[in-house]
């Protein structure tokens, strides 16, 4: 940038909450940089620089994105590339930062718009920029109607973590309607090489890490569901060929949003690569008043150049400092006791003691009840809906029972599902317009069970209502938040038709509104987030709620690769991981009960077993594992993971290693599948430690090979590496070393 010494300017550091409405923490913010003259506008943060300006044409166009460049290298000005023939045209060749569909475009827009004179034409330029706190604020407008975009940029200054979020404001004297509408669209690097990956899956089958080359088209990731979805997680990262776990470049993004979603890949025929992230499209349409505007979620992006561990190192620190509530000073997740496997339906008074004294036993510091303790609700079929205590199974209430869990030094937390309602409830028999729902057609159902339509006010009233009083009597420390099912019939009757497709924007901003609301009566009480499983994970439900279900599926070896996956993308410190009884319930599996605890203790750890049915041998290792637990748990949650073997692929090992913040302690998690042929098993070398310093080790379960040193230097433990010592089908080590 030229002369940019002379004429650049900086902001102070101040909190950032996006054009959305994202609450984030406390961490500073890197300090934007602007050259006024040539309308050039820069963010520098941890390892990495953004950079981009206004070219002569007066469109958006992103200049940089990549490892940080010194403050005064310089960089190419920004410049419309050359057309390659009348079929692939500047307009459609040209990395903009915020392309309207207009004037050609015929690759991914970020905006697209529709006039009441049937215009679907809207070509944004450069209309002026203000500096907000540490956010680049960018203004936008179409050239001739008064369509105005404000581009909102800022970057963390630890992580180089870049937030983008746009608003769409309708000055014209009729309405407009947005039919598609992007957080942002971010251009990458030139290169010929990328490779795409993403995640995918299905109820009890989360998670599942996809890779595939990038060429020209599109590759489109996207829910149609109302809701973040099983089938695909709105995060995406963006390799190059030579990128490994620990090396080479590594660009990535997740979208801060729980409703439908899409995210786009897409090549175009010059080889220009961009994604694409926001509202999905499918069936979107909404509509604005004259004076009105609409804001995009927010789209959370970052680089790295130390491969996908560097990348999910970094966005987990991100996701710790600036997402949770709490951050950055996170409260280490409690060990829970879920009593939904040992009841199911049938929980009472006398039964939910009799399992919280067990817990006791163990070790445990929460207590849940899960479904059945409210309403008709004996099945899936009645009662949902009706959040009053079941007289017949808890005949005072659930006062005694809090009670009792808190004498035994527990705290006590609730299963709630408040979006969904049965058709075979109190609540609707008195409000069957209360569901999402089209007029004179069939309201389906699933899990026996429909949508409340939470955008509207009433049901919004409601729900707060039922929820703080709930809250209010009661001394409930935790709310499992559940959400069972999709959209169906997405029908908002009570509003104008060309209003009711505002519902899939309204619903989620209600929920973040409702969660924000309970947050601040009820300070103390934590939420999970869970919807069948890891059916809503994604950082827009993160900023709300302390952890998340991951998956249905407990089973301990299909859960490490749906943890796997799962940290490419999102924090051990959310990820609830429960011990459950063999056979496993999802495929009748047989695995020890250490192997099950060693699996469930890479993240949050949960006990979801029936105790009733436990050994006093069971009882005896499950209370060590757990005083274990307790003494290597910050590490875990919120320490540097390494994922050393990777269960991808069919491996027949797999391991871990989480290195604590400091340095002063890192715990190794291996296992071995499934052995065979005498296979000799491999020294597995250690990541992250000092190599200066001696760290003692001690093994938590399993054990390592004959003459494994009882302490040694980090740089030893990293390069001669340890060697569990494992044999057979379904087995399992943790290893602890600390600075001695």
């Amino acid at each position: 940038m030229k002369n940019i010494d002379r004429r650049r300017r900086t902001v102070c550091m101040g909190m950032l909450g996006g054009l959305a409405g994202l609450t984030v923490g406390n961490a500073a913010r890197a300090r934007p940089t602007i050259d006024d003259a040539a309308r050039v506008f820069r963010l520098d943060g941890g390892a990495v620089t953004y950079a981009f300006g206004v070219n002569p044409d007066g469109r958006l166009q992103t200049m940089y994105w990549g490892s940080a460049l010194s403050p005064d290298d310089p960089l190419p000005a920004p410049a419309p590339v050359a057309e390659n023939s009348s079929n692939e045209t500047s307009i459609t060749v040209t990395p903009f930062e915020y392309p309207g569909f207009g004037a050609g475009l015929t690759v991914e827009p970020a905006l697209k718009v529709t006039f009441p004179d049937g215009v679907r034409d809207l070509d944004l330029r450069y209309a002026g920029h203000q500096l907000d706190g540490d956010r680049i604020l960018v203004r936008l407008k179409d050239v001739s109607r008064a369509v105005h975009v404000t581009l909102a940029y800022a970057m963390e200054a630890a992580t180089g973590i870049l937030t983008r979020s746009a608003v769409v404001e309708n000055r014209t004297n009729g309405w407009i309607q947005v039919d598609q509408m992007a957080a942002a669209s971010i251009n990458l690097p030139y290169a010929d090489d990328y490779r795409l990956s993403y995640l995918t899956g299905r109820w009890a089958g989360e998670f599942a890490l996809q890779n595939r080359p990038v060429g020209p088209g599109a590759t489109v990731i996207e829910s149609r569901k109302g809701v973040t979805s099983h089938q695909a997680n709105p995060w995406i990262a963006l390799s190059r060929a030579m990128t490994e776990e620990e090396s080479g470049p590594v660009w990535f993004g997740a979208l801060g949003w729980s409703g439908a979603w899409r995210i786009g890949v897409d090549m175009d025929a010059l080889g220009g690569v961009r994604m694409t992230a926001g509202y999905n499209p499918f069936d979107f349409a909404y509509r604005l008043k004259p004076g009105e505007r609409l804001s995009s979620p927010v789209f959370h992006a970052g680089y790295s150049g130390e491969g996908f561990g560097g990348a999910s190192r970094l966005f987990h620190r991100y996701q710790r400092t600036r997402i949770l509530p709490g951050a950055p000073a996170l409260r280490p997740r409690p060990v829970l006791y879920n009593s939904w496997e040992a009841t199911e339906f049938a929980v009472d008074e006398a039964g939910q003691m009799a399992l919280a004294e067990k817990a006791a036993g163990l070790g445990i510091e929460r207590f849940v009840v899960d479904d059945g303790w409210f309403g008709a609700r004996n099945s899936s079929k009645a009662g949902l809906g009706d959040w009053v205590v079941n007289t017949k199974k808890f005949p005072s209430g659930l006062t005694p029972l809090i009670r009792r869990v808190n004498d035994l030094g527990m705290e006590f937390g609730l299963w709630v599902e408040p979006e969904m309602v049965n058709p075979d409830s109190d609540l609707y028999r008195a409000h069957p317009d209360w569901v999402i729902h089209f007029p004179g057609r069939a309201r389906s159902e699933a899990r026996d069970q429909l949508v409340l339509n939470l955008a509207r006010k009433d049901v919004y009233d409601h729900l707060l209502m039922v929820l703080d009083r709930l809250l209010g009597a009661n001394n409930i420390a935790f709310l499992k938040w559940d959400h069972n099912r999709a959209w169906s019939e997405p029908g908002w009757p009570q509003v104008p038709p060309a209003e009711q497709q505002r519902l899939y924007v309204t619903y989620v901003d209600n929920l973040y509104k409702l969660l924000g609301e309970l947050r601040r009566r009820h300070p103390k009480v934590e939420i999970e987030s869970c919807a069948s499983g890891g059916g809503r994970v994604d950082l827009g439900i993160m900023a709300l709620t302390d952890e998340v279900w991951v998956s249905d599926n407990t089973d301990p070896y299909d859960r490490l690769l749906i943890q796997d996956g799962f940290s490419q993308a999102y924090a051990p410190a959310i990820m609830m991981a429960w011990v459950t009884d063999s056979p496993n319930w999802v495929n009748k599996r047989a695995t020890s009960l250490e192997y099950r605890f060693l699996s469930s203790m890479q993240g949050a750890l949960g006990i979801g077993a029936n105790l009733n049915h436990w050994s006093a041998n069971d009882y005896t290792q499950a209370k060590r594992l757990i005083a274990e637990y307790k003494r290597i748990r910050v590490t875990v949650q919120q320490g540097n993971l390494y994922r050393l073997i990777s269960p991808q692929g069919g491996s027949a090992r797999s391991a871990t290693l989480s290195v604590a913040q400091d340095g002063s302690q890192a715990v190794l998690f291996a296992f071995l599948h499934s052995g065979g042929m005498r296979n000799p098993a491999p020294h597995i070398q250690l990541r992250g430690l000092d190599p200066r310093k001696t760290y003692a080790l001690r093994t938590i379960a399993g054990g390592v090979a004959p003459r494994t040193p009882k302490q040694a230097s980090g740089a030893y433990w990293m390069g001669q590496g340890i060697k569990p010592n494992l044999a057979g089908d379904f087995q399992a080590a943790a290893i602890v070393l600390e600075v001695a």
